[in-house]
């Protein structure tokens, strides 16, 4: 295992010491500075993955909600939406709901795109209230050292934790939620480097 890194009983790899990271304004504009077409083309492919297996929900939870682009396609099927951001995000679209807490509240649909491994912990799962959460993370396939020290999506003190397959559904597991489906459905648009699955996304049922 590279330094610094740690695999659980679960076999998720986490970080070992890490430095605080800014998340702000700035860090959204970058991250998601791209062809707005393309943006939106994510969301919807994100949302047209989720109605394939859940074609009824009257709430959903968007959790790092970025650019808000999500919460908007999301509005076009149903008004009860809601955003969580770790810092005061400004691209909240109208209509959707602002909060401070991630347990205090039930929602039929909560979505992890590209924010579950940014978290300092990851305990506070087993204490959401949903039927559903929806996951896309960085497919890590640990190769060996090598691989690992020099994969894009390593990225230390933001990227804190690490998934692939397995580990992902043993997480989830045990924090009472079962697999419906996965797939690497967005690496349609987010494309591999190498001949491996890039992007990892999940389905997963209140046990």
């Amino acid at each position: 295992m590279l330094e610094n890194y740690s695999k659980d009983e679960l076999g998720v790899i986490h970080q070992i010491n890490r430095k605080p990271f800014i998340y702000d304004p700035e860090y959204v504009e970058v991250r998601y500075k791209t062809i707005p077409a393309i943006v939106s083309y994510m969301s919807y492919l994100r949302l047209g993955y989720i109605y394939n297996s859940i074609p009824r929900f009257t709430s959903l939870l968007d959790v790092g909600f970025g650019s808000g682009d999500f919460l908007k396609a999301v509005q076009n099927y149903t008004l009860n939406v809601s955003g969580y951001d770790v810092f005061y995000n400004e691209n909240l679209p109208e209509g959707a709901s602002r909060i401070a807490s991630l347990v205090d509240n039930y929602y039929d649909i909560i979505t992890f795109f590209d924010s579950l491994e940014h978290f300092d912990s990851l305990d506070f799962v087993k204490q959401l209230q949903c039927n559903y959460i929806v996951v896309s993370v960085p497919w890590c396939h640990y190769l060996n050292d090598d691989w690992f020290e020099n994969w894009k999506h390593r990225r230390p003190d933001e990227h804190l934790h690490h998934f692939n397959h397995d580990s992902l559904i043993n997480f989830m597991k045990l924090s009472g939620y079962k697999i419906i489906t996965y797939s690497d459905v967005e690496d349609i648009i987010r494309k591999p480097t190498d001949s491996l699955p890039n992007i990892l996304t999940a389905i997963f049922k209140k046990e």
